[in-house]
């Protein structure tokens, strides 16, 4: 069984890296593309809780919207709510960049996953999702038994 997760870790170490090789080749980060696929999903969401989406320190998370906002990809704007919070959006000028990137990624999945049929991709994405589940369901019992 620790082979089986050892491969899925492999896995996606190797999609990482090939991922990040080829958004090298448009400027942006791999964690720069992560924040822009959230935050075009999800506009308005706070600092803090991209942070917390992304499994990252909010320093950390601080620093890549520093670096996408002095690109002019991301913009800050003061929560009505809660002075001390941002909320972060992206910008027009991020718009034409995450569609290139979401285009990308299609074509990077579609080689990657080359030679499977619909019917084997179905299944690892269900295996996949119930073991992300056993995963969730595995971590709260031990919260609860704590």
């Amino acid at each position: 069984m620790k082979e089986l997760a050892w491969e899925i870790g492999e896995t996606s170490h190797a999609m990482r890296r090939f991922y990040d090789r080829r958004v090298a080749e448009l400027g942006i980060t791999r964690a720069q593309w992560r924040v822009l696929a959230v935050l075009a999903h999800h506009p308005g969401m706070k600092q803090v809780e991209l942070a917390d989406r992304l499994d990252v320190e909010p320093i950390s998370a601080c620093r890549i919207i520093d670096r996408l906002a002095e690109a002019g990809l991301v913009e800050r704007q003061r929560d009505p709510a809660d002075r001390r919070a941002w909320r972060l959006s992206l910008t027009a000028k991020a718009q034409p960049i995450h569609a290139r990137l979401a285009e990308l990624a299609e074509a990077m999945s579609l080689e990657a996953f080359a030679g499977l049929s619909d019917d084997q991709l179905a299944q690892m994405r269900d295996a996949l999702a119930r073991i992300r589940k056993n995963i969730v369901d595995h971590q709260e019992l031990r919260q609860v038994t704590a």
